[in-house]
């Protein structure tokens, strides 16, 4: 089985582009927002305790992450592979993410950097928002707020990957089928 992590800044598409590749490559599309949004909704336990850090534009802490992410290893370790959305946003979830490849037998094949500007982020956030439930979408704040912690936390991880020479960055702007054949030509 093999790993596919789509990484970007929060708007930057890495949803919408994950269920199209999964669709196209037959990898399972594995989004830890989606996976928390259906914790939250069923009340458990890990969906209350991330909901405080969600409600607030803050990241999920990665001990709740981790062992989310294992699970779903473990979970999709008989397809031919998974697509990551949202994992890892930071440097211990990496190197985290390294560990359990290797104790479950999974290559970590390529990180596909969705590059989208500043501007156009809080455009898509605000779009998003007028029809979604997603708590952190209502807010221009909270989205701006999440946009910094981007910058400051998760995009070290960008440059992580780069350093092991593993990272494409593609271009986010455009009609969305577009971006999809840039990052299935960059696979």
């Amino acid at each position: 089985m093999e790993i596919l992590i789509l990484f970007g800044a929060p708007f930057s598409g890495k949803g919408t582009q994950g269920k199209i590749l999964s669709q196209k490559i037959g990898f399972q599309h594995v989004s830890t927002g989606d996976i928390l949004r259906a914790e939250r909704q069923n009340h458990t336990e890990l969906g209350l305790k991330a909901e405080t850090y969600i409600r607030q534009g803050h990241l999920v802490p990665d001990e709740l992450l981790d062992e989310m992410i294992e699970h779903e290893i473990i979970k999709c370790k008989s397809s031919k592979g998974i697509i990551l959305d949202g994992y890892p946003r930071t440097i211990n979830q990496a190197h985290t993410l390294h560990s359990l490849a290797q104790k479950h037998g999974v290559a970590i094949r390529r990180v596909l950097f969705l590059d989208v500007p500043h501007d156009e982020l809080i455009a898509r956030g605000i779009h998003r928002g007028l029809d979604s439930d997603r708590i952190d979408d209502k807010d221009p704040a909270i989205m701006n707020k999440r946009i910094e912690i981007y910058r400051k936390e998760t995009k070290p991880v960008g440059k992580y990957y780069i350093d092991k020479n593993m990272t494409v960055t593609i271009s986010g702007i455009g009609d969305i089928e577009e971006v999809a054949e840039r990052i299935l030509a960059s696979i």
